[in-house]
């Protein structure tokens, strides 16, 4: 049965999946924050920072549109890499519509055209939008020049969008041209849901986002989070008790994380729990620990274990 607006009773009700694919670090996950209207992933300028499938949703009068933020399509050197392409692609081909994601500063490169190629291959009647993302980085006439450039690659009845996440500039567009392309549909979700992520998981990904911010390019794709325990502080009303374990693929690793008499370590911590204190809406005691797990991301053992 046709669902109805319940503002505009003659307007068919839209609903419908939309994922952003592109390369690592082309703004997938701020774009989804942005739109979301609230932090549901996590962001950094490391490659492979989403590791997870993530929904946030948007409802407004007439749809409700729900986007998977999903880890960048590359060219994979471990079977974690393998594991993460597999999930990008079994998502893809179950949303309404893909937007794949070029900065505004980067020219198009032979990955933007490979990740085209699968999308294309995988899933050939879906509807792919060109999302020009970072335009606050360049001048009008380089966002002209790319809107071109992309048009030429996606081919003339594509839509092109600029987009600053950032900013908050055409952020609104990019969600009212996805909306205008949806299939009539219920609502999933209730209007107040923002995403449906688990909470636990996305603990541990703000945490391992703390510890990216810290080791600069020293060891991106080593890092793995765990949520061991969490429950209310029996001796503090108020307070959430936190038990986690950061996991390094090497002894090396683990000095660099845990730092000179444990000052990285504390920098961490103090960043994750002000970052979980915001998602809990509570005061946080955060327990931390760093343990190697050696060769966790071609171990499938080790990856099972870690959710991957």
């Amino acid at each position: 049965m046709t669902e109805y607006s319940v503002d505009q009773p003659n307007i068919p009700y839209r609903s419908g999946f939309v994922c952003f694919v592109g390369r690592p670090n082309t703004g997938k996950s701020t774009l989804t924050n942005a739109m979301v209207g609230q932090k549901i992933a996590i962001t950094s300028n490391r490659p492979q920072t989403t590791r997870h499938t993530i929904r946030g949703i948007i409802t407004t009068d007439g749809a409700q549109l729900i986007v998977v933020d999903t880890p960048g399509l590359h060219r994979p050197r471990t079977l974690l890499g393998e594991r993460l392409n597999e999930l990008v692609k079994d998502t893809f081909a179950g949303v309404d519509i893909i937007g794949l994601c070029i900065p505004a500063d980067e020219s198009i490169g032979p990955g933007d055209r490979w990740i085209l190629d699968q999308v294309r291959t995988n899933v050939p009647r879906t509807p792919v939008i060109g999302i020009v993302t970072k335009i606050d980085k360049v001048s009008r006439d380089q966002i002209a020049a790319q809107l071109v450039a992309v048009s030429k690659l996606l081919g003339p009845d594509a839509d092109v969008v600029p987009v600053s996440a950032n900013s908050g500039e055409q952020v609104d567009t990019v969600v009212d041209v996805f909306t205008s392309l949806l299939p009539v549909g219920p609502q999933f979700y209730p209007e107040e849901e923002l995403t449906d992520d688990d909470t636990e998981k996305f603990l541990s990904e703000l945490i391992r986002e703390a510890v990216l911010e810290d080791v600069r390019e020293e060891l991106p794709h080593s890092i793995a989070c765990s949520i061991e325990e969490m429950y209310p502080d029996p001796d503090d009303e108020g307070r959430t008790v936190v038990h986690a374990t950061i996991y390094v693929e090497r002894e090396s690793q683990k000095g660099i994380v845990i730092g000179k008499k444990g000052t990285r370590l504390r920098k961490v911590g103090q960043r994750a729990r002000q970052s979980i204190s915001q998602v809990l809406g509570t005061r946080v005691y955060l327990d931390l620990h760093v343990k190697v797990l050696k060769d966790w991301q071609t171990d499938p053992k080790q990856l099972g274990k870690l959710g991957f």
